[in-house]
């Protein structure tokens, strides 16, 4: 097949894998009682599921593995991949310590970069190394910062991946493009359930970790065979605009407001979009249609030259800065204050469900949940 149907078939066969295993992840989480239950600052109503992250990888590997086939596979990657998604799940069930999976994130930027998969823009060893490790880790907990609303970090997760996949095929790389298609349908294959009303089940950290980190290596690849320089990361710091303007904006605020910048909050750019939007889903439509955009004229002005790479990035950069000035200064979209503190909310063991259930995508369980000494049985539905 062609490059362009090859990439195309990635991304129809993560979406649909994605698509079939999502209910049977949910069954899991449900018997295994895997929930993120609604505390805190935490703005959903009942427990929800986790592992939407294990049916995104089981797509990406779906499709990687039926288009490139053994031979052509990234083993490097996917190693890794497979690596974060178990870290990521670990930490969803026992919230393990930040300075553990800043090391296993940083280990597996140095894994990359020894094997030919990192920055190569100073053509200075220790500088490559930093530049990769600090790409890396920060993708990941950047696209971890933006999984705090349905939607958000699975919409702008695909259209970054889809930006890098067709700088892939515009450069000649055709093993790259299945990787990047993949993960953008693996992420459409998501959706559905993760926007129903309400969601059915969230990706947690490890599917944000793992969409950070194969979104950092496909931008990193698609930009460095093409562009030297400074310019090869502008392009790719493009691609990911999105989710670089939300942890800035959030680092900003917080530490203007003398909170922990790691500290959780309703202060990232989906909770603000949200106040003149409405819902999740047209905030999910507002980011992807963003980063559509920016995307589209990085692909545009990469191929036009460095000079334009570089003029894009600061007009973006200035955008950026002003953007964040006027969100802290707006009633509209400033700072919410934070809310007081809630218990966390016991699920009770979940009814049988018919080992049927999961391929016909109709199972319904309920869980009975304590609300102000009262017993309300909420359904469960992949």
């Amino acid at each position: 097949m062609s490059p362009e149907l090859n990439a195309a078939a990635a991304f129809a066969i993560a979406a649909l894998a994605t698509y079939l295993v999502t209910p049977l992840a949910i069954v899991i989480a449900v018997r295994a009682k895997f929930f993120d239950l609604p505390v805190g600052y935490k703005g959903h109503k009942q427990p929800t599921p986790y592992l939407g992250g294990t049916a995104i990888i089981v797509g990406v590997l779906a499709a990687v593995f039926s288009v490139l086939g053994v031979a052509s596979v990234h083993w490097a990657i996917i190693a890794g991949a497979v690596c974060i998604w178990l870290m990521g799940t670990l930490d969803d069930r026992f919230n393990l310590r930040i300075s553990f999976r800043t090391l296993v994130e940083a280990g597996i930027a140095v894994m990359l970069y020894a094997t030919g998969r990192g920055w190569s823009v100073f053509h200075f060893g220790p500088a490559d190394l930093a530049l990769t490790i600090f790409w890396v880790v920060g993708v990941m907990n950047a696209f971890n910062l933006m999984d705090n609303m349905d939607g958000a970090s699975a919409t702008t997760a695909a259209v970054s991946a889809i930006g890098a996949g067709a700088l892939a095929l515009i450069s000649g790389d055709y093993v790259l493009a299945p990787l990047a298609f993949a993960v953008a349908g693996a992420c459409f294959g998501f959706l559905p359930r993760n926007l129903a009303k309400p969601a059915r089940i969230f990706m947690g950290d490890g599917g944000s970790l793992l969409l950070g980190l194969l979104v950092a290596r496909v931008t990193m690849a698609a930009v460095t065979r093409s562009y030297l320089g400074p310019s090869g990361v502008v392009v790719a710091a493009l691609l990911v605009g999105i989710v670089i303007f939300d942890t800035t904006l959030v680092s900003v605020s917080r530490t203007r407001a003398g909170v922990p910048v790691l500290s959780g909050g309703r202060d990232h750019l989906t909770h603000r979009l949200a106040r003149w939007l409405g819902t999740p889903r047209r905030v999910a439509l507002a980011l992807a249609a963003t980063q559509f955009a920016v995307c589209g004229l990085t692909i545009g002005v990469a191929q036009a030259g460095i000079g334009w790479v570089l003029l894009a990035g600061g007009l973006m950069l200035l955008l950026g800065v002003t953007l964040i000035w006027q969100f802290e200064r707006s009633a509209l979209f400033g700072r919410e204050p934070a809310r007081p503190a809630q218990k966390p909310v016991p699920a009770a063991e979940p009814a049988a469900v018919s080992p049927a259930a999961p391929a016909l995508g109709a199972v319904t369980t309920t869980l009975a949940v304590p609300i102000e000494e009262s017993a309300t049985l909420i359904p469960i539905r992949p």
